[in-house]
């Protein structure tokens, strides 16, 4: 066949209708039957759906453009596999920008987004300021937070439950009779570091317990095996580590750098519940996110959103995951 092949070609080959071959290509409901006849005469034909006409007419692209401030914590390449896996699922695609925490990029990773004519957007622990969420809501573009709470934004979020996973492991440390207690903080000027950090303040207190110290770890392995020695060194016997990304650069500094036993000397609790905690050589007691909970409240929103809704915060309970850096046994939960 000579020339450009045509979606009506296809339907002709496959014996169905032009729509259809655009159900099969936009990701939208079909049949098995149908996908498997679309797909085998697009195949034999040479088709390939042309994405951008297809937008224009649509006035959709069927992109979802995801903003993170960094890949370094594993927690996020799990996240962004499923949010890609989940938005699939719903004929969409998404389109990765990268905005450092800290830094004045976000206004510029979001204009590019927007530049890419993206349907929707999830920024993943970025916050927006009230002109960038103006800016989206004007051009029609829902956004919607993921792994971060900023309600003055008025936008849709869903986070995990911070303050009471860190108001657990306080009650975690004090129950196996640790008196001595120091916290490695995250970020501060991020609401999953301020949360975590003042549910722990909060249990430490009920608990009659001040805090041997409370330093700002920001989420850099480097500072936080840093500041855990200053912590142990003034006598912390347990701490609290803002995340599992920091909490096993504080565990190979003790252990390797400074000979202390884990637990025996310094118990140890992240959070996260990366799969790298379960490793035996971490054996990480820690906090799980729900990822997966949070990841299917997250494109439910933003869905909801594209249809016109407007979805409100969501926070979604982890449970606290015992194991060896407590002295507790592998797998526990509560």
């Amino acid at each position: 066949m000579s020339g450009r092949v045509t979606s009506r070609a296809v339907a002709e080959r496959a014996g169905v209708s032009q729509s259809a071959v655009s159900r099969v290509f936009s990701g939208a409901s079909a049949s098995a039957r149908t996908v498997e006849k679309v797909r085998k005469a697009a195949e034999e034909l040479g088709y390939r759906p042309n994405v951008l006409a297809r937008s224009l007419i649509t006035g959709r692209s069927r992109i979802i453009g995801v903003v993170v401030a960094y890949l370094d914590n594993p927690f996020y390449p799990d996240a962004l596999e499923r949010l890609s896996r989940a938005l699939q699922e719903e004929g969409y695609h998404s389109l990765v920008f990268i905005a450092p925490e800290g830094h004045n990029d976000t206004d510029r990773v979001i204009q590019q987004m927007l530049d890419h004519q993206v349907d929707g957007i999830i920024a993943a622990s970025v916050g927006l300021g009230d002109e960038l969420a103006a800016r989206c809501k004007s051009a029609g573009i829902p956004v919607v937070l993921f792994n971060r709470g900023q309600p003055e934004a008025n936008l849709p979020q869903v986070t995990s439950a911070n303050h009471a996973g860190g108001r657990r492991v306080a009650e975690h440390l004090v129950a196996i009779g640790r008196q001595r207690i120091g916290h490695v903080a995250g970020w501060q000027g991020s609401s999953t570091g301020r949360d975590r950090t003042e549910g722990f303040l909060t249990g430490l207190s009920e608990a009659g317990i001040a805090p041997t110290g409370v330093v700002p770890g920001d989420y850099r392995r480097d500072k936080a095996a840093e500041v855990a020695e200053e912590l142990v060194t003034q006598g912390a016997d347990a701490l609290f580590v803002g995340n599992d990304h920091m909490a096993f650069a504080v565990m190979d500094h003790l252990r390797f750098i400074m000979g202390w036993r884990v637990p025996e000397d310094v118990a140890i609790v992240g959070y996260d519940d990366v799969p790298m905690a379960a490793w035996a050589g971490y054996d990480l007691t820690t906090i799980r996110q729900p990822v997966g909970q949070m990841v299917e409240a997250t494109v439910t929103a933003l869905l909801a959103a594209l249809d016109g809704a407007t979805p409100g915060a969501q926070e979604i309970n982890g449970p606290l995951i015992i194991r060896g850096s407590t002295g507790g046994a592998a797998h526990a939960r509560i």
